[in-house]
């Protein structure tokens, strides 16, 4: 079709000017030379080649004298022919060269956004496991490859995005982790290696190439290989695409050893914690049973007063310690999801009522003043779950508050959320704690020896709400009191 098209153009190029009276010959070999660029530009230099020497013999026999002969009577016209045969061809080739290099470019660029998105979906890639599934999956999709397959050096693992159709693929890409050459391509069938230069920059310019691979090198480690067949990518994308693969898995490794550095760490903190307060919080009331059974079973002439009185201390150690283990099991069902939420609407002043009326401490010596603003509405909690979450909140305005002292519970709505505070007057917490207050077995350092508790009230808390699909926040300032606010989206959460 481009062929027929060419020899039309020049038809009609030729038709035009023969039929033109005193037509000088200048004006005919700059249109042809014209029309020579346009197809060197256009269609490339094998076009404009053939059309240069056909042009050249069509402008000696129709414009040059002798008219309608090959013959040049004329010196100059000789000259003059052959500078326009070398002016068309230097100009095709020149034209064909210009083309090549912004087809290049433009071929540049197509891969480098297929770069930028290939990086983008292996930076948006979670986890190690699913990035080294997704990577030969992303090869064969960002550029239209046949098939691809990566192979990791630790542990021997391979991955592919479907079964690679080249011989010995396994053995091929254990062979290319060690290669001293970064590529290895298969031309009928025989291996050929080469580094940088000694392979085709454009590698799929050859229909012979089947199959490519690279290593995958972090500095001069490495690490694997990818292998990728059919519809190759140029050498330099290649070779930026397994510098990626190797960056991103590097870096999702050391993601995942930072994950799990954090966690052991954090384990290890809270098992700190957890001997802290077992120590402390379980000891103490066992020590306390043990001497008063202890004491009652090697005194036997005790009086009636003194027995009731190692019997209460039983009684209390007793309650405190069920209290604990209480907390502990429903710490551990709320980290497990074992709950489920028995969701009714209920009114915020129920909600304090039904926790000053559960509260086992003493509040006699208190002031509770109970504000609700106008906009408080009814929020689907349950009932019990949420008494608890206030009753932990009064309690610690209670211990941490000088004897006396009043406590201030308020609650509103604002922003689609209804919310309650529980406000005291007490020593309050240092800004550095703040973060950490609501971790489990976490406890105030200045109030941890002196106060008796768990550390898990606010962990508790802080799970219940979010089983609620609210949250629960403090401001707090040493020496003024501490302010603990709870959120409750007005529309609740669906039963967990």
């Amino acid at each position: 079709m481009r062929w027929c098209a060419a020899v039309l153009l020049l038809a009609s190029i030729l038709g035009a000017y023969t039929h033109l009276p005193d037509l000088n010959p200048t004006t005919v070999a700059l249109t042809l030379l014209l029309y020579i660029l346009l197809l060197a530009s256009t269609w490339g230099f094998r076009y404009a080649l053939t059309a240069s020497f056909v042009s050249a013999v069509c402008f000696n026999y129709f414009f040059l004298p002798p008219i309608g002969t090959f013959v040049i009577a004329d010196s100059q016209n000789w000259i003059a022919l052959m500078a326009f045969l070398a002016t068309a061809l230097i100009g095709s080739n020149l034209s064909n060269r210009i083309r090549t290099e912004a087809d290049a470019a433009n071929q540049r660029r197509r891969e480098l956004e297929l770069l930028y998105d290939f990086g983008q979906r292996l930076l948006s890639t979670e986890s190690t496991h699913k990035l080294l599934n997704a990577i030969p999956h992303d090869i064969v999709s960002a550029f239209r490859s046949r098939a691809a397959a990566l192979y990791l050096l630790d542990g021997d693992r391979v991955y592919f995005s479907e079964p690679v159709t080249s011989a010995e693929s396994l053995d091929v890409l254990r062979q290319a982790v060690f290669s001293a050459n970064t590529f290895c391509v298969a031309r009928n069938g025989q291996l050929s290696s080469g580094i940088g230069s000694g392979l085709p920059k454009q590698l799929d310019a050859s229909p012979e190439l089947e199959w490519a691979t690279l290593s995958l090198l972090v500095g001069v480690r490495p690490i694997g290989s990818i292998k990728v067949e059919g519809n190759l990518p140029s050498r330099e994308t290649l070779e930026a695409m397994s510098s990626l693969i190797a960056i991103a898995i590097t870096s999702a490794t050391a993601v995942e050893k930072l994950a799990r550095a954090d966690a052991a760490q954090e384990s290890e903190r809270l098992r700190a914690a957890l001997l802290d307060s077992v120590t402390h919080d379980l000891r103490t009331p066992l020590t306390s049973i043990k001497v008063s059974v202890t004491t009652l079973l090697s005194q036997h002439n005790l009086r009636e007063v003194a027995r009731m009185e190692l019997l209460t201390v039983i009684n209390e150690e007793s309650d405190r310690l069920n209290h604990l283990i209480t907390q502990a099991t429903e710490m551990a069902r709320l980290d497990a999801r074992e709950i489920r939420l028995n969701l009714q609407e209920h009114d915020a002043r129920e909600l304090i009522d039904a926790a000053l009326l559960a509260f086992s401490g003493s509040i006699e010596d208190r002031q509770v003043e109970i504000r609700l603003s106008d906009t408080m509405r009814k929020v689907g909690v349950d009932l019990e779950l949420m008494t608890k979450v206030l009753i932990h909140l009064i309690e610690n305005a209670v211990k941490y508050s000088p004897a006396g002292s009043a406590i201030f519970i308020s609650g509103g709505a604002e922003g689609g959320n209804a919310w309650i505070s529980v406000a005291d007057r007490g020593v309050g917490i240092e800004g550095m704690e703040l973060e950490m207050i609501f971790d489990k077995f976490y406890r105030g350092q200045s109030q941890r020896h002196r106060v008796q508790g768990t550390g898990m009230g606010l962990a508790i808390s802080k799970a219940i709400l979010e089983a609620h699909g609210g949250k629960i926040g403090v401001t707090s300032q040493a020496g003024s009191g501490s302010v603990f606010t709870i959120y409750l989206p007005l529309q609740p959460k669906a039963d967990l």
